[in-house]
Order: C-alpha cells, then sequence, then structure tokens
C-alpha cells in the first residue's frame, strides 16, 4: 500500500520548502498531537506525494491553495488513494491559517472514527 516510487528527494525538497499553512498544520499535527495519532509528511503512495499521512488510520491530509479548486488531477488521485484504502481530507490553506482549530476538531474526528471502525472490540 505504501509508496512505490523512489521519492525521497523529491519527498525532502517539499519537506523543507513547505507552504505557510502546511507549516502550520504539521506543527500541530506532529509528535502524537492529535488523538494520540502519528502522522508523517510528505509521503509517497503509488506515483503521489501526500502532504500529511496517519497510516495508523489510514488517512491523507491535503493542504490546498485555489489552484486547486475542481481540479481534474486531484479527483484522479483521491480515487487512487480511496482504492489504496485511505481517506483523504482536503482543507483549504485559509482555513488552516484562520481556524487551525476547526480544522484540527474535524481531524481529531474523523481518527476517532477510523479508530472506531478498526476496533475490534
Amino acid at each position: 500500500m505504501r509508496g512505490s516510487i523512489r521519492s525521497t528527494p523529491l519527498s525532502r525538497q517539499l519537506r523543507a520548502n513547505q507552504t505557510d499553512a502546511e507549516t502550520k498544520l504539521w506543527h500541530r499535527i506532529r509528535n502524537r498531537q492529535v488523538s494520540g495519532f502519528k502522522f508523517v509528511r510528505q509521503e509517497p503512495i503509488g506515483r503521489y506525494i501526500c502532504d500529511f499521512v496517519c497510516r495508523e488510520q489510514c488517512i491523507v491530509v491535503e493542504v490546498d491553495g485555489g489552484q486547486h479548486l475542481e481540479s481534474k488531477r486531484d479527483e484522479e488521485r483521491d480515487l487512487y488513494l480511496t482504492a489504496q484504502g485511505y481517506r483523504v481530507m482536503r482543507f483549504w490553506n485559509n482555513d488552516v491559517l484562520s481556524n487551525i482549530d476547526g480544522v484540527l476538531m474535524v481531524l481529531d474526528e474523523a481518527l476517532r472514527e477510523a479508530a472506531g471502525r478498526s476496533d475490534p472490540t
């Protein structure tokens, strides 16, 4: 299910050149700050590099600017990731920058929901 491309140099470059919104979100989700779940950033999955991934709950988080509005490429990407078993969550840069607590609440709810589905009890 994990990346099938050799993207380590590109992933490193993307990590070094994050947008302000990506940086703000990363500082709030790293080190298991959201419900104890671990996220990685710039994770290759297939031929795509995802902004943030919670491998444990198979959730991909993308932080997008206006250029992604009604993007066919994003639709194809989401279909591929969904077929690989991931839930794709997209947040606008503006939402992350101006309402980070709201974004984190939505993300926390999705993580808890996914954990509940995978919990055998």
